[in-house]
């Protein structure tokens, strides 16, 4: 890499991205992320994060279950598709690189940038139960952007949605270059299209809705949630034509079935040609061939958990190599390294 992070002649960009390990994951971020992750894997560099210590902005009054859902994130990461040989996969709180840049970052980045985040007052007003008025929970963007811009990222996969939130980094990275001079690479959206994959109740999928079918339910679980999740409210009977523009069952239909059952549950839905079981079956012949083998690689891992366990270390190692160059780099433009050998 260059001393700025673009890659030269020949090397593949550089890709970050991450979850917070809050409970399970689900179909959406199947479709939302995961299935870009495994593309990515074979055209860019890329790290992947389990962002623990993210968990904690709103998780801190019980941190108990953050561990256990560290690992069955990493199970269902690899499950899904990804390649501990073709991608680094790791838990964030082992590059404690992160917390160092996160604390130099929040030196230089105005309240008011913060404050100003789309989500900050949303996540607020949406999780009301919670007290969120912690520097923890403020602050998760500088942390977000010292994830990206310790590992010298060039590309970070979003949805439209997050390009807002991507721009503050690069506000903070142009910032910090400013100051001290060029040491981060702005980092540039990958835009994806995420489908709307909305839960079973019609709202979108989530794992603090409740209404979430996730990659580690049982089969004949995933058929009764899809087989209760609601439908066209105006369709009352069997005889009545429905309006798929406004179904939740036909969103993800969208997501996972092909063009000519699209089309078909369309058509005869309007005319009310089969009821909406018959749509919901439909559904459930694309769904099970794309979860059943994810199950089945999710079983074999679980067997040997401490395999999964050195994944994450080896990750972690890999990871941390790249994280300890920068902040040697960091050191020095901000001039606070010692000067002393090591």
């Amino acid at each position: 890499m260059s001393p700025l992070g673009a890659p030269g002649a020949g090397e593949r960009q550089r890709v970050l991205s991450g979850f917070r390990p809050t409970g399970p994951m689900h179909i959406g971020h199947l479709v939302g992320a995961l299935d870009n992750w495994i593309r990515l894997q074979d055209t860019h560099e890329c790290f992947f994060a389990i962002c623990d210590w993210h968990a904690l902005t709103s998780e801190y009054a019980d941190t108990s279950p953050i561990r256990g859902y560290v690992l069955d994130m990493a199970l269902d990461w690899l499950a899904a598709g990804l390649d501990p040989d073709r991608c680094t996969i790791f838990v964030q709180s082992q590059v404690p690189e992160h917390a160092e840049l996160h604390l130099l970052l929040s030196m230089i980045v105005p309240i008011a940038w913060l404050e100003r985040v789309p989500t900050y007052k949303e996540q607020q007003q949406q999780m009301a139960h919670r007290d969120l008025t912690n520097y923890g929970f403020l602050g998760y963007p500088v942390l977000q952007a010292a994830d990206i811009l310790i590992y010298r990222a060039e590309r970070v996969p979003v949805g439209e949605d997050q390009i807002a939130h991507l721009e503050l980094c690069r506000e903070i990275a142009r910032r910090f270059n400013s100051l001290y001079g060029e040491v981060f690479p702005e980092p540039q959206a990958l835009t994806t299209r995420v489908p709307r994959v909305p839960g079973t109740d019609g709202r979108k999928m989530s794992k603090s809705y409740g209404n979430a079918v996730n990659l580690g339910d049982p089969l004949p679980e995933t058929r009764q949630k899809i087989l209760r999740m609601v439908t066209d409210p105006a369709r009352k009977t069997r005889k009545d034509a429905g309006n798929p523009d406004v179904c939740p069952v036909y969103d993800l239909h969208k997501a996972f079935s092909d063009r000519e059952t699209l089309d078909l549950v369309n058509t005869e839905c309007r005319r009310a040609g089969f009821g909406c079981i018959d749509c919901k079956n439909h559904l459930l012949r694309h769904l099970e061939p794309v979860l059943q083998p994810i199950q089945e690689r999710r079983a074999r891992l679980q067997i040997d958990r401490d395999a999964v366990r050195a994944i994450l270390a080896e990750g972690a190692r890999r990871a941390r190599a790249e994280a300890a160059l920068t902040m040697k780099r960091v050191r020095a433009a901000m001039k606070i390294d010692s000067g002393l050998p090591g």
